[in-house]
C-alpha cells in the first residue's frame, strides 16, 4: 500500500525498479514503489526497505542519499561503521556513534553539530563526560548533568542553564547543596531543600520555604510556624503534626 509523497528518487528523479541492482528483491515482495525502496527520497520507505532487507544495508553505506546512509547504518555489520564517523552528514554520524561501542565516541567530541555532540553525551561512559561539561548547547550538558558520576558534578554548580543546575541539584552529594543557597534561580534552591530542607529555612522565596514545610525536619519547620505567608504556616503545622505522630507511634 503507498502512503506519503509520490516516489521519487533523492534527487527528484522517477524510480527506475528495472535498474536497480537490487531488482530481485522486488520478485520476492521485498521492496516496491510507494511502499519500501532504497532510492525513495522519503525516509520511511528507506526505512523499510533495510527493515525488509537488512543484509543489503553493508552494500548500501556509501550511498549519495544522507537517509540512504542512516537508515543502512541502522541495521549494518558494526565493523562497517566506523568509517561513518567522518561522513558528511551529521545524522549519518550521529547513527554510527550510537551503534558503535562507547569507545568510538570519544572521536567525535568536538563535532561541529549538536546532534553528533548528543549522541556523543549518550553514548560515552559517565566517569569520561568531563569535556562535555562546558559544551555550547545546554542540551548536550543537560545530558551529561544526568550522566556523569554525581562526584563530578561540582563542575556544572555554575551552569549558565538553569535547568541544568537544577539536574545537578537532584544529583550532586549532599554535602555540595549548601553551594545552592545562593542560587539565583528560586526553582534550583527549591529541588536542592528538597533534599536538605534545614538549609533553605529562610529563603526569600515561598516556593523554596514551602518545601522545607512540607519535607523538613522538626527543627526546621518549627521556624516556619511563624512565617508571613499563610500556606507556609499552615503546611508547617501540617508537617509537625505528622512528624509528632510518627513519633508517638515509633515508641
Amino acid at each position: 500500500m503507498r502512503e506519503g509523497p509520490a516516489p521519487v528518487d533523492w534527487q527528484g528523479a522517477p524510480i527506475d525498479c528495472a535498474a536497480c541492482r537490487f531488482r530481485s528483491r522486488l520478485d520476492q515482495g521485498h521492496c516496491g514503489q510507494g511502499w519500501a525502496c532504497v532510492h525513495d527520497r522519503y525516509a520511511k520507505r528507506i526505512e523499510r526497505f533495510f527493515l525488509l532487507n537488512p543484509d543489503l544495508a553493508d552494500d548500501c553505506l556509501s550511498m549519495p542519499y544522507f537517509e540512504t546512509r542512516m537508515n543502512a547504518a541502522r541495521v549494518a555489520t558494526l565493523f562497517r561503521l566506523p568509517r561513518l564517523l567522518t561522513d558528511p552528514d551529521a545524522g549519518v554520524r550521529a547513527m554510527a556513534i550510537l551503534r558503535l561501542p562507547a569507545a568510538h565516541a570519544e572521536r567525535r567530541i568536538k563535532d561541529p553539530d549538536r546532534r553528533v555532540r548528543i549522541a556523543v553525551a549518550h553514548r560515552m561512559r559517565p566517569d569520561a563526560l568531563l569535556p562535555l561539561m562546558e559544551d555550547p548547547d545546554s542540551y548536550v550538558r543537560s545530558i551529561v548533568a544526568r550522566r556523569a558520576d554525581p562526584g563530578a558534578l561540582p563542575v556544572m554548580l555554575g551552569d549558565a542553564d538553569p535547568e541544568i543546575r537544577r539536574i545537578v541539584a537532584r544529583r550532586i552529594g549532599e554535602a555540595w547543596l549548601d553551594r545552592l543557597r545562593s542560587d539565583p534561580d528560586p526553582l534550583v534552591r527549591r529541588e536542592a531543600a528538597g533534599r536538605r530542607p534545614g538549609l533553605f529555612v529562610a529563603d526569600t522565596d515561598i516556593r523554596v520555604r514551602h518545601v522545607v514545610a512540607e519535607q523538613g525536619r522538626l527543627e526546621d519547620v518549627t521556624p516556619l510556624l511563624d512565617d508571613p505567608e499563610d500556606i507556609i504556616r499552615e503546611t508547617a503545622a501540617a508537617r509537625l503534626a505528622q512528624l509528632k505522630e510518627s513519633a508517638d507511634v515509633d515508641r
